[in-house]
């Protein structure tokens, strides 16, 4: 095996999915598999196979996998979460201070484009939901456009939210390229950390990146192309947040949603916290004042990443359960919580760094 496959997982010889994982080199399949998983050596000659250790046990039956050369598994589809992201390439042209998943100079296009275009297929076409995420997507160029195709034309019913920084729209050509596959189920997250070009380019360490991003939104809107406005909460834009909420308000009625997000404690974060860190209890009278004049302004507005005992009750209906499950987590200081269900919790990273204010309601 020299290149990497992709497929469904299954532990039964005899359910027809692509990927095969057995121990039971007697084993008859049913339907020949694209190739085998095994914990020892086994005689399928003709199938392609790798011995691995790795343990096994959270890759559910159907989950879409890539088993590499190396041996290493992972997975790329999860059955049963209700959050399922697809990364397109670890390369970015911005540098954001708090970014979640760090760059790579690393050229991985070819390599991830191809796993995903042949993953996409495989998914349910029940799918309700699923993601594109970075690194920057656009920097796929027509790949890109590829595969938000392949989803239309494989899950026509699934809606596909994609994350950029949108700076690569600010070229209408590229955007009606977008535009011209009509997946009308597609919308991009896209970032703006303020209301001028000094404070979000000093956020995202890329200079020209507000002009870039200010022009790419208004293309997008002029092609109807959907798109949800993103803002991470923390030193550098909290004492901006309200002016910029107003300019959304003035400038860019045309999204969708805005989403009012709490900071992550990972990545580039952990080593430009001196810049980043206020606690959340601090900004809530912003928050809430912000969040309040979007609904007035009856925009779509939600709140994500953050606690109900460090926001507010106010806008408690605007908070969202946002954090994917597998990295959903709570504190001690929780596990007596009456209002523990309704609660968004962290971060599972974000339990090292804490608002002091987390406590628990007694009733």
């Amino acid at each position: 095996m020299q290149h990497p496959i992709v497929g469904r997982f299954s532990r039964d010889s005899n359910s027809g999915f692509e990927v095969i994982n057995t121990s039971d080199a007697d084993a008859v399949f049913a339907v020949q598999p694209k190739a085998i998983i095994c914990s020892e050596s086994n005689s399928f000659s003709k199938i392609p196979s790798v011995v691995t250790d790795q343990d096994l046990s959270e890759i559910q039956e159907g989950d879409i996998v890539v088993l590499r050369p190396d041996g290493a598994i992972n997975n790329l589809y999860q059955v049963n979460a209700t959050h399922n992201s697809f990364l397109m390439t670890e390369m970015c042209n911005s540098k954001c201070l708090m970014c979640s998943q760090p760059p790579k100079v690393r050229d991985d296009i070819a390599e991830l484009y191809e796993i995903n275009r042949r993953a996409i297929p495989l998914i349910p076409k029940t799918t309700p939901q699923i993601g594109f995420s970075g690194g920057e997507p656009t920097l796929l160029e027509d790949k890109f456009i590829d595969l938000i195709g392949l989803v239309k034309n494989h899950l026509p019913d699934t809606h596909l939210h994609v994350l950029s920084n949108g700076r690569r729209f600010a070229d209408l050509e590229y955007v009606e390229k977008v535009a011209s596959v009509g997946n009308y189920n597609l919308m991009f997250g896209i970032p703006l950390y303020a209301d001028n070009y000094i404070v979000h380019d000093y956020v995202v360490q890329a200079k020209g990146a507000f002009d870039e991003t200010i022009a790419g939104l208004y293309n997008l809107a002029s092609r109807g192309v959907r798109i949800e406005l993103r803002v991470v909460l923390h030193k550098a834009t909290i004492p901006g947040l309200l002016n910029l909420c107003k300019f959304i308000y003035k400038n860019l009625t045309f999204v969708e949603h805005v989403a009012l997000m709490g900071l992550e404690y990972t990545g580039f974060t952990k080593f430009n916290y001196g810049q980043l860190e206020i606690d959340p209890y601090d900004y809530k009278d912003i928050l809430t004042e912000s969040v309040l004049y979007l609904d007035r302004m009856k925009m779509k507005v939600s709140v994500y990443n953050l606690q109900l005992c460090i926001t507010d009750p106010v806008i408690w209906p605007f908070l969202r359960k946002s954090i994917s499950d597998w990295k959903n987590d709570f504190h001690d200081q929780c596990v007596s919580c009456t209002k523990k269900k309704e609660c968004p919790g962290f971060f599972t990273w974000n339990l090292k760094a804490i608002s002091t204010h987390i406590k628990a309601f007694e009733n």
